[in-house]
């Protein structure tokens, strides 16, 4: 099972056991491409019919409670994902540089299933 690790708000925790918070959604900056994107040879995202390719993952194991001793941590299943590119008011593609490198402001938008396992 691929299982991706994020440390979350306890609000939004509580919120997802609940069964309330459906979505994760999780910025994209050139320092998590790897982590939340399918990924060419040459370190760019993969295209599949002009469709941004996120990163395969069967559950999404959350932390909450500071970093110290034993976290609580809930799996949750994901049951699909996308990812989504900002727009201004225009309808035009937000951009920024980094590193000399221009990128495309986007997230990735995780839809939460049942509770796996939870230690809370």
């Amino acid at each position: 099972m691929n299982i991706l690790t994020l440390s979350i708000k306890q609000k939004f925790f509580d919120e997802i056991l609940a069964g309330k918070k459906k979505q994760e959604f999780r910025e994209i900056r050139p320092n998590s491409q790897k982590k939340y994107c399918e990924l060419d040879e040459e370190g760019y995202v993969k295209e599949v019919d002009g469709v941004l390719q996120p990163r395969k993952y069967d559950a999404i194991k959350f932390l909450t409670g500071e970093y110290k001793g034993t976290r609580p941590y809930a799996i949750v299943e994901v049951t699909g994902a996308k990812i989504e590119l900002f727009e201004d008011e225009n309808h035009e593609l937000i951009t920024y540089q980094y590193q000399g490198e221009e990128y495309v402001a986007a997230q990735v938008v995780y839809d939460l299933g049942k509770v796996i396992e939870r230690n809370v």
